[in-house]
């Protein structure tokens, strides 16, 4: 009999044949067996097959046509036939056949077609000073509304960008930020930049929802640690740039020092909770320090010698992840959720 493996166990979470917590409770079972503990890792799947492609790009081509058809008539009842068609499609490709990227396409469709109907809507009702704040509002429950119903990960990276909108919209409506020319003081918290409190606030925000996520799923087999992923994809950016922008901008001496216990701090967490996304949001930062330590800035030659010790660096630390990690939580001591974060070799 061939043995089930963790894609096995991913693919009957799909398939509705187990929860995401029996799935889980039979790795662990397992695991507890052999005596081991796999590797963490990160799920994330954007196809399956070409097929998938196939189908997608033809849905895309349809669309397409669809939205050009609803420009030439004009809102809004177009774009809520999109709406519908595209939930009717999803009805089918995400719940019946469970392909991805059709699926991914689908709610990009549908998105688009319920942001169109939301700016018209907010005109109408609140005219040409519509906040941006009510259109995210409306765009994000109507998202909201299809993750209910299909349980698509990536609609959550949606949900997160109307909330990005939204925040960074009201943000810069009561606070500085317009008049500030530059970008990196636009996400500086020393600058008194609305942007900048924005970004921050919608990345804590972010991240306690991923995190939220991750904890009911802490083997990584279902929807809600994928649908975690897409959510720490924007929290580790919003929260990375503005943190390491803030102490980049106050320059060498205490500003590079905080950078550099920031960019530590930052790694530690994610070793913690087992996601990249946040080491990947701070190699820039990392590539610099290295080059200002090393007295590379100037030189372009010694540029190479910086990308040589941060990509070594940087490999190590994805090669030996799960020595490191199970290394640290092992040292810590406990604290709330310690337990509902992945596993590691205790």
């Amino acid at each position: 009999m061939a043995d089930v493996s963790r894609d096995d166990l991913r693919a009957a979470v799909a398939a509705g044949h187990l929860s995401a917590a029996q799935a889980a409770s039979v790795l662990a079972l397992a695991r507890a067996r052999a005596g081991v503990r796999l590797p963490e890792d990160e799920p994330f799947e954007l196809f399956r097959g070409f097929a998938e492609i196939f189908v997608a790009v033809g849905l895309a081509i349809l669309f397409a046509g669809g939205f050009g058809l609803a420009a030439l008539l004009g809102p809004p009842v177009p774009l809520l036939m999109i709406c519908a068609a595209a939930w009717g499609l999803a009805r089918y490709y995400t719940l019946r056949r469970r392909m991805i990227l059709p699926s991914i396409v689908l709610v990009l469709v549908y998105a688009a077609a319920l942001g169109g109907t939301a700016v018209w809507l907010a005109l109408r009702v609140l005219g040409t000073g519509a906040p941006a704040l009510a259109i995210a509002a409306l765009t994000a429950a109507g998202l909201v509304l299809w993750f209910r119903a299909f349980r698509l990960p990536f609609t959550m990276f949606l949900i997160g960008l109307t909330g990005l909108w939204g925040t960074l919209a009201t943000a810069n409506a009561l606070g500085r930020g317009a008049d500030i020319d530059s970008l990196s003081a636009m996400f500086d918290l020393l600058s008194g930049s609305g942007v900048a409190l924005g970004t921050l606030l919608f990345g804590l925000v972010a991240l306690a929802a991923a995190l939220w996520f991750d904890m009911r799923d802490p083997h990584r087999l279902g929807r809600m640690s994928a649908s975690g992923f897409w959510l720490h994809l924007l929290a580790a950016p919003a929260l990375v740039n503005t943190v390491a922008l803030t102490f980049w901008n106050m320059g060498p001496g205490l500003g590079y020092a905080l950078l550099a216990l920031a960019l530590a701090l930052i790694a530690g967490f994610a070793l913690v909770i087992d996601r990249r996304s946040f080491l990947t949001a701070g190699i820039g930062y990392l590539i610099f320090l290295v080059a200002w330590v090393s007295g590379g800035l100037s030189d372009p030659r010694s540029w190479a010698t910086v990308f040589l010790a941060s990509g070594l660096g940087l490999t190590l630390l994805g090669t030996f992840w799960t020595d490191l990690r199970a290394r640290l939580l092992r040292a810590l001591p406990d604290f709330p959720g310690k337990r509902r974060l992945p596993p590691y070799a205790e």
